[in-house]
């Protein structure tokens, strides 16, 4: 599982021209799921968000999570995280689970983080669909993260 979190000062989503999602500052967070993964992946990837300090504090360090800065959080799921593109120049998503297995994954992720926070504004995209994805990315802060390495 593959997550690219964003430190945003606003965000949104549209799908067919409906605004269906909106955060100010937060994280903005792109979500993959792989053919392998499953709960444990999603378990250690919302354990590790949460806990990231990417939020000034008074002295203006990078040293306060979601929590306490008061942030929300906007959960979108993208296969093409899952991209290989070491053969020729059009990607291959061989790689990214299939809708069937990555639908309940990323609804088991979003409950997650509602669960470890709950006082935290989460939303998401909408699964499978075409969606127009704004931000404005505070910073910039922009951190990649994998659950095939943890260790």
């Amino acid at each position: 599982m593959r997550i690219l979190i964003q430190r945003v000062s606003r965000a949104s989503v549209q799908v067919s021209g409906d605004m269906i999602a909106s955060i100010q500052h937060g994280f903005l967070v792109l979500v993959g799921i792989g053919a392998e993964d499953g709960q444990e992946d999603a378990d250690w990837l919302t354990e590790k968000l949460m806990g990231m300090r990417l939020f000034s504090d008074e002295e203006g360090k990078m040293n306060l999570n979601l929590e306490q800065c008061g942030g929300s959080l906007l959960l979108v799921s993208q296969f093409t995280l899952f991209a290989q593109t070491k053969k020729g120049n059009r990607p291959s998503f061989i790689e990214a689970a299939r809708p069937e297995t990555a639908k309940p994954l990323f609804d088991y992720f979003t409950q997650r983080c509602r669960s470890l926070l709950p006082g935290i504004d989460v939303q998401t995209g909408v699964f499978g669909a075409m969606m127009e994805v704004s931000l404005v990315n505070d910073g910039p802060v922009t951190i990649w993260m994998d659950s095939r390495q943890r260790n």
